[in-house]
């Protein structure tokens, strides 16, 4: 089997999951992005694949810590 990597990446002022060099979703937040790039890598896993999901941190200059918009 091979492997499913999954990154969430902002793209504008929303979230977007990094799928086999496509984007997947429109989300609000990065929170609401993992929760979808879990879901597809969960029925990966029971495919068998090796599986990465990997989001960037507050410090990476994402706004709040879930990537919402900082109103401060």
């Amino acid at each position: 089997m091979g492997r499913a990597s999954y990154a969430i990446v902002e793209r504008g002022d929303k979230w977007v999951v990094l799928h086999d060099g496509e984007t997947n979703g429109d989300f609000e937040t990065k929170e609401a992005a993992f929760e979808s790039a879990i879901g597809a890598a969960s029925l990966a896993i029971r495919q068998g694949h090796e599986v990465m999901v990997s989001a960037p941190g507050r410090d990476a200059g994402n706004k709040t810590a879930l990537g919402g918009k900082d109103n401060a």
